[in-house]
């Protein structure tokens, strides 16, 4: 069997039917992604393929980093300025070793369906590799905005802080006929929960600049926030996301949330109980504010975070020192969260993710507890995020989806990627999709009917997504 042949995946004849006559050309929506909506705007082409797809500075694929330091790459030829071209053959050397990661399948696959370069990539073809795809990477096709119609994206969502001035989402906004595709704002409030962080009452003076309020209490903040929704929503927002790497559900009184803040914008130490009610408070405003404006917000949550000291003093967050978390009560936290905003009627349409699959179960199960309003899943369990976007990994979080709730409504794929080459993901998870509900039909678990099962693969791969979130409305 070739690598990534035509059935790449498929292990049964009605999955290669869904996949090729049902979902292989539906369109996509990007509803969370990491890529710089700048960089959309200007549309430069890239120079060579390591700026592309291994490193732009300190910008670009950690996935790849981590294996590139497994295998004893020097720091210089992954995030540093060593040769660029000696950056890519490192990198060649690494995905020999990496068979059975999933790293090995995405990078062939995104060779193969942007540079049409089908052959396993080695140290030996890394050169020929460099020349065409340096080439293409020269020509208008190989833009970013090209890139992005190339896989018939529909929906680009971004990450963006609440003080951002969306200068970029403005200019692509007045040229999204033109581009025919949507760039949206999602907004990630991570420093305002980052309350002992050193920085606090600095990133509350600049959020209060931007909403044109003056920040020292709850009411304050929530004013803030709720100017920030107005803003993102005129530009199309329809998202938030929240990074909870642990959580700890603590209700306390208004008053005492007041003293919490003005604690820490004093400079003094909070105990970790201030912490966890300060926490508790803001994301129970922000459900509320999420809710009032008819947005999704998604939760992404046990994680650990930049573990690896030493590395991040050198080149900060998001550079490949992140593991799964280990919290084991989280996904009851966040339950005890959910009753709690269930008593005040005050529960948004939400997206659970979470990097530990021991917690998918409590939430999948959990969810269903507060579906209502007449909203077609309402919550949802997540696509198989980060070190679980694997076969397996996807395949587990269908299951799940499936056995706990109801899969056709499941709104399907996201690249969480800051490349403009991970499009392919899209294509590895519909095959997966596919793969794995044949199985279903071929084990007589669902009805043998390609327009029943076509229709539904079609859904979770794009109208899902399309109808939840209200992009078109």
């Amino acid at each position: 069997m070739t690598l990534l042949n035509k059935e790449f995946l498929l292990t049964n004849e009605t999955g290669r039917k869904l996949f090729h006559q049902y979902a292989e050309g539906m369109p996509i929506i990007d509803f969370h992604c990491h890529l710089v909506p700048k960089e959309i705007y200007e549309n430069q082409n890239y120079p060579n393929l390591t700026r592309i797809w291994i490193n732009d500075g300190l910008f670009g694929d950690h996935y790849k980093w981590r294996l590139m330091r497994a295998n004893g790459v020097p720091e210089e030829l992954i995030t540093g300025d060593g040769e660029e071209y000696q950056k890519l053959v490192a990198w060649a050397e690494t995905l020999q070793k990496a068979l059975g990661n999933p790293l090995y399948e995405w990078s062939h696959l995104e060779l193969s369906r942007i540079f049409g370069i089908d052959e396993p990539f080695t140290p030996d073809n890394a050169k020929a590799v460099w020349g065409k795809a340096n080439a293409l990477l020269a020509t208008d096709d190989f833009k970013p905005r090209a890139l992005i119609r190339k896989f018939n994206v529909k929906v680009v969502c971004t990450t963006d802080d609440p003080a951002s001035d969306l200068k970029y989402h403005k200019l692509l906004k007045a040229e999204e006929a033109d581009n025919g595709f949507k760039v949206l704002p999602a907004m990630r409030p991570d420093k305002a929960f980052a309350i002992s962080a050193p920085g606090y009452a600095d990133y509350l003076k600049e959020l209060g600049r931007a909403a044109g309020v003056t920040i020292t209490t709850l009411d304050d903040l929530v004013a803030a926030f709720d100017q920030r929704f107005d803003f993102f929503a005129s530009l199309g927002g329809k998202l938030s996301d929240h990074g909870l790497n642990s959580f700890h559900f603590n209700k306390v009184d208004k008053a005492t949330l007041d003293a919490i803040m003005a604690k820490a914008q004093a400079g003094e130490t909070l105990t970790a109980a201030e912490v966890d009610g300060y926490t508790t408070g803001l994301i129970e405003a922000l459900m509320r504010l999420n809710q009032k404006h008819n947005w999704t917000m998604q939760f992404h949550i046990n994680v650990i975070r930049n573990a690896n000291q030493p590395m991040f003093n050198k080149v900060g967050p998001d550079t490949g020192f992140d593991s799964m978390g280990g919290q084991p009560d989280i996904a009851q936290e966040m339950m005890k969260l959910y009753m709690d905003m269930g008593n005040a009627d005050a529960i948004p349409k939400t997206i659970f993710y979470s990097l530990n699959p021991n917690d998918w179960m409590v939430l999948a199960s959990g969810m269903g507890d507060f579906y209502g309003d007449g909203i077609k899943q309402k919550l949802q369990l997540g696509a198989a995020w980060w070190f679980n976007d694997t076969r397996e990994g996807m395949r587990e979080q269908l299951r799940t989806m499936a056995q706990q709730s109801l899969l056709g409504n499941f709104v399907g794929m996201l690249t969480d990627s800051r490349s403009f080459l991970s499009y392919p993901r899209h294509e590895y998870f519909r095959r997966v999709l596919c793969d794995y509900i044949g199985e279903l039909a071929e084990r007589g678990q669902v009805p043998d009917d390609l327009n029943i099962l076509g229709k539904m693969v079609q859904d979770i791969s794009y109208n899902n997504a399309h109808d939840y979130f209200g992009f078109f409305d």
